[in-house]
C-alpha cells in the first residue's frame, strides 16, 4: 500500500509512521506544515528510508493537496492533523477551528474528489481513517461508566468541539457522498517523542530541572492511558482489517487520577534519576497545586472492546511498563528535548508549507 499521513511529524503521527516503516512494506507520504507540534527530530531514524516522503503542505490548502493526491496516488488516507492541545483552544480558539473543522472539511473534499476518479479496482479498496479522541463524549459522572462507540456526544472544550465537528464532517461524507471512511477515537496517549506542554514530559523535564510539577485542581481528573506505540499497531490494524463506516474506541485500560500520574513518575525519577537539582530532596516536594482549567472534564474512561473483538488488538503496555520505558526514554535523549524546549528544532521547516 502507499499510504498518506496527515500530521506525521506529531506525537501520534510519527509513532505510526515509525511503525510502518519498521514493521510493514507500505510506502509512507508524511505531509504536516510543521506547526509548533511537528518535529521532523522524531523521524530522523527513518528519514531517509526509500519508502518515506516527506511534504510539507497545510491541509487547508486544497491545491496543494491535490497536487500531493494526484502525485502520489495513495490507498489509504490516514488523517491525524490536528491542533490537540485544550489549554491553548481555551486561550486561543481561531486555530482549532481553522485546522480541525476547515482542514478536515478541505481533505475530505479533495479525497472525494481524488477518490471520485479512481479506477473500479483502486476504489473499492481505498480507505479514508480519521484519527480523533476521547474527548468528544465530555466526560463520565459514574465511576461505573465507560465511554463506548456510541456515547452520545458532549464536547467540553474548543478543542473537543472541533474533533466532534470533524468527526460529524467525516461520517456524513460517507452517508451523504458515499466516501469509504474509519474514525478511531483513543484515550490519552503518552510515550516518547511526546511533545513537553503535555502532562507527563512536562512532569519528566520539569522534576529533572528542580522547577514545580503543576497539578490543575486537587489533582483527581481521571484518564485513560495509552501508550503510543499500542495506538499506533491498533490504527494500522483499523485502516487495514476495519469495517468502513464504522467506528472503534483505542483505549489503554489504564485509569489513573493525574495526582497519581505524577506520583509514580516520581517515585520512578527516584530510582531511575537519583541525582536531583541541588536543594530537592524528593521529587514529590515538587509537586503544585494551580487554578483548574475551566471546563476541566474530570473522568475519562475507554470501553475497548469492540476493537479488541473484531480485530483482535488489546494494548501490549501496562502503564507500569510503559511509564517506565517512557522516563528511560526522555532521560537518554536530553539532546531531543532541549531542541524544543529552545526552539531549535523549529528551524527544521523546508520550502513553502503553504505550497
Amino acid at each position: 500500500m502507499k499510504i498518506l499521513i496527515t500530521g506525521g511529524a506529531g506525537f501520534i503521527g510519527s509513532a505510526l509512521i515509525r511503525y510502518l516503516i519498521s514493521h510493514t512494506d507500505h510506502y509512507v507520504v508524511n505531509v504536516d506544515k510543521l506547526t509548533y507540534a511537528g518535529n521532523l527530530d522524531s523521524l530522523a531514524d527513518i528519514g531517509n528510508n526509500a519508502r518515506y516522503s516527506f511534504e510539507p503542505v497545510d491541509i487547508c490548502n486544497r491545491n496543494g493537496i491535490d497536487r500531493l493526491l494526484a502525485g502520489y496516488q495513495p490507498d489509504a488516507i490516514m488523517h491525524l492533523a490536528a491542533e490537540s492541545h485544550v489549554d491553548r483552544s481555551i486561550d486561543g480558539p481561531a486555530e482549532f477551528i481553522e485546522t480541525n473543522i476547515i482542514g478536515t472539511y478541505t481533505l475530505l473534499e479533495a479525497a472525494r474528489s481524488y477518490w471520485s476518479s479512481l479506477p473500479s479496482d483502486k476504489k473499492n479498496t481505498f480507505r479514508f481513517h480519521h484519527i480523533s479522541t476521547d474527548e468528544v463524549y465530555g466526560d463520565l459522572k459514574s465511576p461505573k461508566d465507560f465511554f463506548t462507540e456510541t456515547t452520545p456526544y458532549a464536547p467540553s472544550s474548543p478543542y473537543s468541539a472541533s474533533k466532534a465537528s470533524s468527526d460529524h464532517l467525516v461520517r456524513a461524507w460517507m452517508r451523504t457522498f458515499g466516501l469509504p471512511v474509519l474514525i478511531t477515537n483513543c484515550s490519552n496517549n503518552y510515550g516518547p517523542y511526546h511533545f513537553p506542554e503535555k502532562l507527563i514530559p512536562l512532569m519528566i523535564l520539569n522534576a529533572l530541572e528542580g522547577k514545580p510539577l503543576p497539578i490543575y485542581g486537587n489533582g483527581q481528573q481521571i484518564r485513560d492511558w495509552l501508550f503510543v506505540d499500542d495506538h499506533a499497531r491498533a490504527l494500522y490494524l483499523v485502516v487495514t482489517q476495519g469495517t468502513t463506516g464504522e467506528t472503534y474506541n483505542i483505549g489503554g485500560h489504564n485509569e489513573m487520577a493525574n495526582l497519581d500520574v505524577v506520583n509514580t513518575l516520581c517515585q520512578l525519577l527516584e530510582k531511575m534519576a537519583p541525582n536531583k537539582p541541588k536543594g530537592i530532596q524528593n521529587y514529590t516536594d515538587l509537586v503544585t497545586f494551580v487554578k483548574d482549567r475551566p471546563g476541566h472534564d474530570l473522568r475519562y474512561a475507554i470501553d475497548a472492546s469492540k476493537i479488541q473483538q473484531e480485530l483482535g488488538w488489546t494494548p501490549v503496555e501496562s502503564f507500569e511498563t510503559g511509564l517506565k520505558k517512557t522516563v528511560q526514554w526522555y532521560l537518554e535523549n536530553q539532546a531531543w528535548c532541549k531542541r524544543v524546549q529552545d526552539g531549535s528544532y523549529q528551524r527544521q521547516r523546508l520550502g513553502d508549507n503553504k505550497s
